[in-house]
C-alpha cells in the first residue's frame, strides 16, 4: 500500500446518506497530468469523469498519484475551498474502493502532499472559490491552471 493510504483501514467506506456514491475506479483515458510543483517525485492526474461540485461547493475527484516505476496510488477525495480542507472518501485497491474515510483536515502546502495545495490554489478553488462545475474544472486541469488562479477576477 502507498504513502497515501497510510492512514487508512481495510474496510468497504460508507459515504454519509445522501451525499454521494463513489465513482467507478478511474480509467486511463480520463486521466488529466496537472504540475504539483517543482521538485515533484511523482506524476499527478486527476480522473476527470470523477470531478463533481455538490450544491454546497464541496469538490470531489479521485487522484492518481504515479511513481517513475509505474506504482499508482489511487484515491477518492473531497475539498472545502471556504475552509481549505480536504478528506480522503477512499482508497483504490485492485477492482475496487477500500479504507476508511478520513476526518476533515487541513490543507498542508508541506513537501508531501503539495498536490492538493496545487490542486486547492491552482485548479478547483481559485481565489478560495469552489469552481462552479465538472467541466470547469477539467478545463483548468487541461489548461494547466485556471485563470481566476492566475489574477483574472471572477
Amino acid at each position: 500500500m502507498g504513502a497515501l493510504g497510510l492512514a487508512l483501514g481495510a474496510c468497504t467506506p460508507t459515504p454519509p446518506a445522501g451525499e454521494f456514491a463513489l465513482p467507478p475506479l478511474p480509467q486511463a483515458r480520463d486521466l488529466i497530468e496537472f504540475e504539483a510543483g517543482a521538485g515533484a517525485s511523482l506524476r499527478y492526474f486527476v480522473d476527470a469523469a470523477s470531478l463533481s461540485v455538490g450544491p454546497d461547493g464541496m469538490v470531489r475527484y479521485t487522484l492518481v498519484a504515479r511513481s517513475p516505476e509505474g506504482v499508482e496510488n489511487v484515491v477518492h477525495e473531497a475539498m472545502r475551498c471556504a475552509s481549505g480542507d480536504y478528506r480522503v472518501h477512499a482508497v483504490g485497491r485492485g477492482a475496487g474502493w477500500a479504507g476508511r474515510e478520513t476526518p476533515w483536515q487541513a490543507i498542508s502546502g508541506a513537501r508531501v502532499q503539495r498536490w492538493r495545495g496545487a490542486l486547492q490554489r491552482e485548479y478547483f478553488c481559485p481565489q478560495s472559490e469552489p469552481i462552479r462545475s465538472a467541466e470547469e474544472g477539467v478545463r483548468a486541469l487541461r489548461e494547466g491552471g485556471h485563470p481566476f488562479a492566475r489574477g483574472f477576477g471572477r
